[in-house]
């Protein structure tokens, strides 16, 4: 076949295989159009469940995703009790994102101070709990690491959208936020105290 006519031959083949016309495209090679397959979630008679999508082997651990350290990923020692205190070393920076962090996902609903009165709330969401309450000051850090984790009450659970390292950096803003209620000028460092404006003078 002259190369004319084989380039011609081709073109008319791969116009058969759609277009903008009412009837079906013509499928010269079906390829994998019409391969054999299950969708999600259909029956199969091959296995004894019934199901296609098949349940993950036990004991099976995602790449690079082992978790074992239960302190850093669940909040709690080696007997399930809350940790005390973030498993990571807190600075400036951490406590700085952990901000950031609490004004996206958390003020909506706790206000940028913690008091609860967030937009959502203002517009008749039940209102949350005061972080500088006495109840949230006594709760162990791996607790709140745990109530951002999985949620309680009206609280949705955010470990789809928050990361771990994320959630922890936000549990030291809210123990920032509890502390700025309850601190005294003893809690100031000395070369920051000139800074305090007496009550009654803030504009």
């Amino acid at each position: 076949m002259r190369p004319a006519a084989f380039l011609l031959f081709a073109l008319a083949l791969a116009g058969c295989r759609g277009g903008k016309g009412e009837e079906p495209p013509v499928h010269v090679f079906g390829d994998m159009d019409w391969q054999p397959k299950y969708q999600w979630g259909e029956a199969s008679p091959f296995f004894e469940d019934g199901r296609a999508m098949r349940p993950i082997v036990d004991g099976t651990v995602p790449v690079g995703h082992l978790d074992e350290d239960d302190a850093y990923y669940r909040g709690k020692d080696a007997k399930g009790e809350f940790i005390a205190r973030v498993p990571t070393e807190v600075d400036e920076k951490l406590v700085r994102r952990g901000q950031e962090r609490f004004n996206i996902y958390c003020a909506p609903c706790h206000d940028m101070t913690g008091s609860g009165r967030g937009m959502v709330v203002q517009r008749g969401f039940p209102p949350p709990v005061e972080l500088s309450s006495d109840r949230v000051r006594a709760m162990p850090d791996g607790q709140v690491f745990d109530t951002i984790t999985h949620g309680v009450r009206n609280m949705p659970s955010y470990r789809k959208q928050i990361p771990v390292a994320d959630r922890w950096a936000i549990v030291t803003w809210v123990r920032v936020l509890g502390k700025s209620q309850h601190a005294s000028v003893d809690d100031v460092p000395a070369d920051k105290r000139s800074a305090i404006e007496p009550e009654g003078d803030a504009q």
